[in-house]
């Protein structure tokens, strides 16, 4: 069957690439800004607004602790940005929060960032596409009545296009993110030259609304919740930062210098594009709350149910460009194209992590493992069918899903800066040159200082949203420490039974006292007797035949065959009066294990090979059954021997052919053979 669906696969990802292609598939950093950094500086899109919205709760007269906001956003994405520059310079393999407090601070502390950032990832990809499907909903009204159902295409666009390979992605995300990039730069400086130099009014499509606090006049301790809450909106625009830090080994060398350059890159548009946009939004009066159909008043009035309260940024393209022109109907697209594709963070970040933490024994193998396109794509797979579950839940709201995001960040955040900071006192114990010191002293400034402001973030964080639903990226982080802790101990269960013993005792352990074979037999025909052969070449204690009597008149026959034969191996025959196959031979394999618990039982089973899948559906599976349950009897060996048919033989040429015709510098002489299938089943 997995032939039947190569064509569409390769035509979907592309062919197979091979192991030593793997460095052609290394980011430079004009690539790797929009890999990795299109999360962060696409959340400038809605993380203004998200500000807004929470200072809307005291009315507009809140508004203006906005800007404050702003700053304190902007001082902790820089010491952010400075911190983790430390981090991919000290760990440039790749496994970034996790490795730091793994290393640093024991494997429960690593454990906790993985399962922090994992949380995050899965996030980021449920935001990110809700909140590009409302701003592509601004001008598409389709695309709003159905949130969901887009929403879930996107993520499944998204994931075959990952499943690609990362550099052949990573050209497709550039232009969008580079132009979205560009036109928040054009509107922010055209709208600055309106409103600094023409002196033009500009206003938002919101900006004669009035909103209904919900609370008037707070003041005090209120107040302060209410501005920290703000904030903690706000510092959304700081998800994907640790994604760098995590990609490292995907870039080309030098590779911490370019990350580190990459960081630098990514803080600085981010930051600018960010208070750019609140600054705009002040001036062209925009107007957002939490609940627009009952909040939002115009003459009075609420704006019902049937009001659609558009994105900041959205709005504010509207005032500087004018609503409907070319400039905002690109930028609105760019917009909506980068939300979708600030997704692609968590499809690069993900996988990634996942495929280290399986080396390290925290979750299945298979995600440690590439693909056909050298992509991870166990974990892409796994990402979007987590992000699609979120969506499918929250009904595609980012600002419900928002609520849940940036818990996981601020958790991994301080980890790592902790043990940034344990790292560089470990260093500092053995060196004894002054310069390295000095740099390693203003290193671990720098993430102390980062430790502690993402750690008072982090608290202000988990009091202001907790009771809004970050209790569920709380238990979502448990759900994954626990699994992955599980997976841990069986891993290691698995690993301490299995263990090689020490070479003078190998022989008395492993060695069994005798083997006996077992050849599983139908009928006679020739795959019965080239399973006979073979057994013979093993040169087994015992050996002998053994046959289900299912039909006694087909069991008679096989008898006399035998016998007129002169077959020189004894044939066994159980009875099973319910005609079962797969139970008397399990328990006739349990006898002879239980006379002689030292002997090892060798089921040797003849098969005969097909050549196009529907043929596989016309035998039965006795054989595959029989496998499965011996794999779970102790001391059983199960040998399968394949006969090939004829038409296995042709589709085996075939193959081999269009292997041939597929090879680079192949001479074509024709079309390429149909693809048939192959497969086996048991006589």
């Amino acid at each position: 069957m997995s032939k039947l669906t190569d064509v569409p696969k390769r035509i979907l990802i592309g062919r197979a690439l091979r192991s030593d292609r793997l460095g052609e598939t290394l980011l430079p950093k004009r690539i790797a800004l929009p890999v990795f950094a299109s999360d962060p500086l696409s959340s400038v899109a809605y993380a203004p607004g998200e500000v807004l919205l929470v200072l809307s709760i005291a009315g507009v007269s809140a508004y203006h602790f906005s800007p404050w906001i702003a700053v304190a956003v902007v001082v902790l994405m820089f010491t952010v940005v400075a911190s983790y520059r430390q981090n991919v310079h000290a760990y440039p393999s790749g496994g970034g929060d996790y490795e730091v407090a793994n290393t640093n601070l024991g494997p429960r502390a690593g454990l906790t960032v993985a399962s922090a950032l994992l949380v995050d990832y899965v996030l980021t990809v449920a935001v990110s596409i809700s909140s590009g499907v409302e701003n592509l909903g601004s001008a598409i009204p389709f695309v709003v009545e159905h949130k969901v159902l887009c929403a879930v295409g996107i993520i499944v666009l998204l994931t075959l296009m990952n499943l690609r390979g990362v550099k052949e992605s990573g050209k497709l995300f550039a232009i969008p993110t580079y132009v979205f990039v560009v036109g928040v730069f054009a509107m922010i400086v055209w709208g600055a030259f309106r409103g600094l130099v023409l002196d033009d009014t500009m206003r938002a499509p919101t900006a004669d609304l009035e909103i209904e606090p919900e609370h008037q006049g707070l003041a005090g301790l209120a107040l302060v919740f209410l501005l920290l809450r703000a904030f903690s909106s706000g510092c959304a625009a700081l998800t994907g930062v640790e994604a760098i830090s995590n990609g490292v080994p995907a870039f080309r060398k030098p590779k911490s210098r370019n990350a580190a350059t990459t960081l630098a890159l990514m803080g600085g548009l981010a930051v600018t594009m960010f208070c750019g946009i609140i600054g705009l939004a002040m001036a062209t009066d925009v107007r957002m709350a939490e609940n627009p159909a009952h909040d939002l008043l115009r003459d009075g009035v609420p704006v019902g149910d049937g009001y659609v309260q558009n994105p900041v940024i959205s709005q504010v393209a509207a005032a500087v460009f004018g609503d409907g022109t070319f400039f905002f109907v690109v930028l609105a697209a760019a917009t909506a194209l980068v939300l979708f594709l600030a997704a692609n963070t968590a499809y690069n970040g993900f996988p990634l992590l996942g495929s280290i933490l399986a080396q390290d024994r925290y979750l299945p193998r298979q995600l440690h493992t590439r693909g056909d396109r050298l992509a991870f794509s166990n974990g892409i797979v796994l990402l979007a069918g987590a992000a699609v579950l979120l969506v499918w839940i929250y009904g595609a709201d980012s600002t419900r899903l928002i609520q849940l995001y940036i818990v996981g960040v601020f958790v991994s955040f301080t980890l790592s800066q902790t043990g940034m900071v344990r790292h560089w006192n470990r260093h500092l114990a053995g060196e004894k040159d002054p310069a390295k010191r000095r740099h390693m002293v203003r290193s671990r400034a720098i993430n102390a200082f980062g430790a502690f402001f993402t750690a008072m973030v982090l608290v202000v964080v988990l009091v202001t949203k907790f009771t809004h639903g970050a209790w569920v990226a709380l238990l979502g982080m448990v759900i994954f420490y626990a699994t992955m802790s599980v997976i841990r101990r069986h891993y290691d269960r698995v690993a301490e039974e299995i263990a090689a013993p020490e070479e003078e005792a190998a022989d008395d352990v492993v060695r069994p006292a005798r083997v006996h074979s077992v050849v599983l037999i139908s009928k006679i025909h020739r795959p019965t007797l080239r399973a006979l052969s073979y057994a013979k070449l093993m040169r087994s204690h015992t050996l002998e035949a053994l046959s289900v009597n299912v039909d006694p008149a087909e069991t008679k026959a096989l008898q006399e065959e035998w016998n007129r034969r002169g077959i020189d191996v004894p044939l066994k025959v159980l009875d099973s009066p319910y005609r079962e196959i797969t139970r008397p031979v399990i328990e006739y394999v349990k006898s002879l294990r239980r006379e002689s618990p030292r002997d090892v039982v060798s089921v040797i089973i003849p098969e005969y090979v097909v050549g196009h899948w529907y043929e596989h559906l016309l035998h039965n599976q006795s054989a595959l059954r029989l496998k499965g349950r011996l794999l779970f009897t102790p001391g059983v060996m199960v040998t399968s021997v394949p006969y090939q048919l004829e038409s296995s033989e042709a589709a085996k040429r075939r193959a081999r052919r269009r292997q041939e015709w597929s090879a680079p510098g192949a001479v074509r002489r024709g079309p390429a053979p149909r693809r048939d299938k192959e497969s086996s089943s048991a006589p």
